[in-house]
């Protein structure tokens, strides 16, 4: 495992990749509602992020087509943006990545379609909130699957289940760079103590059934086995010698 640390130039570039992605996830917000389509959201991530003089991570990623993944009710990540139209009580994940001087940062958040179930908030609050208990130990000292276990605990404390199948990781001048970041704890191991200068995308998955998940014919779309809603929280952080510090907030 080859960690790559950042040093005090590398992290000033990469909050300026971290902002722009940040921004992003606000329009999504602001335009997700019934009637607009995912392929009308990807063009509006599309043409602020090149309005930025930033560059789309995931376009063209292992021949990814589009600028975010867009994943909606019983689909977990890497939906491919198109005309299907979001309804009322539909929740949608997006998921971003933003290039800029060298750097990547990527996020995600699960937003609502107008009104939701209760059991649809609920999910996506957990989700979020997992990531939050999981960076109380991104800290200095703490060991990389702390955060994992964090994660884990607070998910299935709350009656939902953590896929197993896809993970967090390392990023920087890669989108992915080691290490992965499992959001629950291996069994019996700590991975790397954190030091200060590794940047990390911690990115809860989280099923309201089974664990269990399966690839589409499209070879991307993940979606839950048991055709339940599921939910992705993610930011990019920074290890600092004091509180983690979130780039995409």
């Amino acid at each position: 495992m080859a960690i790559t640390i950042k040093n005090d130039k590398h992290m000033e570039l990469m909050r300026e990749a971290g902002k722009i992605n940040a921004k992003v996830l606000e329009l999504m917000e602001q335009n997700i509602k019934p009637g607009i389509s995912t392929k009308a959201l990807d063009k509006i991530a599309f043409d602020f992020i090149k309005s930025n003089d930033a560059t789309p991570s995931f376009k063209g990623y292992g021949g990814f087509p589009a600028t975010i993944c867009a994943s909606v009710n019983n689909q977990l990540i890497h939906g491919i943006p198109s005309d299907i139209i979001l309804k009322e009580g539909d929740i949608i994940s997006i998921d971003v990545g933003t290039y800029k001087n060298g750097f990547h940062a990527d996020a995600a958040r699960t937003f609502a379609v107008g009104n939701i179930s209760n059991e649809a908030k609920k999910l996506i609050d957990v989700t979020k909130q997992s990531f939050f208990e999981g960076i109380k130990f991104a800290k200095v000292g703490y060991y990389l699957y702390d955060i994992s276990a964090a994660i884990q605990e607070y998910i299935e404390d709350n009656g939902f289940s953590v896929v197993r199948d896809y993970v967090g990781h390392g990023i920087g001048k890669q989108l992915h760079e080691d290490p992965q970041i499992p959001n629950f704890r291996p069994f019996h191991k700590k991975g790397p103590k954190l030091i200060r200068g590794m940047a990390l995308a911690i990115e809860p998955m989280v099923n309201v059934g089974a664990k269990d998940i399966k690839v589409l014919q499209d070879g991307w779309t993940v979606v839950t086995k048991d055709g339940s809603l599921c939910a992705h929280y993610e930011n990019t952080i920074l290890i600092t010698e004091d509180e983690p510090e979130i780039l995409t907030l």
